[in-house]
């Protein structure tokens, strides 16, 4: 029997396209309790955040098949926010609730353990490479 690839960042993908091209504003719901999730902790109720993912609501926004990643100011302070999709527990449009949640997926739960780790040091090059880019383009 073959196995099938974690359809989260498949559905992630099909839902935020769908959502931002019906001219609605996508929010993602975030289990702030899991590894190597980066969000504004003064914000998180019962383990759990919204977040806003609009293009016209974040900076830098990148969406791959491992996490969310983008700059926003919450309550006037910059941050830049780390989500694997681990953690995302579903997403819909704010004005009228359309969306999904996402079901368990077993893969996850056996990368849990190995792939957190790795994450930790992606996150903390990421700045790192974007501040030598930067440095370029100054000179």
């Amino acid at each position: 029997m073959s196995s099938m690839l974690v359809q989260r960042p498949y559905l992630l993908k099909a839902f935020f396209n769908w959502i931002v091209d019906s001219e609605c504003t996508p929010h993602i719901i975030v289990d702030a309790t899991q590894p190597c999730v980066e969000v504004p902790e003064q914000f998180v109720e019962d383990g759990k955040i919204v977040l806003n993912i609009a293009p016209r609501s974040v900076m830098q926004f990148s969406m791959d098949d491992d996490a969310v990643a983008f700059n926003a100011r919450f309550s006037g302070q910059p941050m830049q926010v780390y989500v694997p999709l681990y953690a995302i527990e579903g997403i819909y449009a704010r004005e009228n609730g359309a969306g999904t949640m996402f079901p368990e997926e077993p893969a996850y739960q056996a990368l849990d353990k190995e792939v957190q780790p790795e994450k930790e040091v992606e996150v903390a090059e990421k700045p790192i490479a974007k501040n030598r880019a930067g440095l370029k383009i100054v000179k």
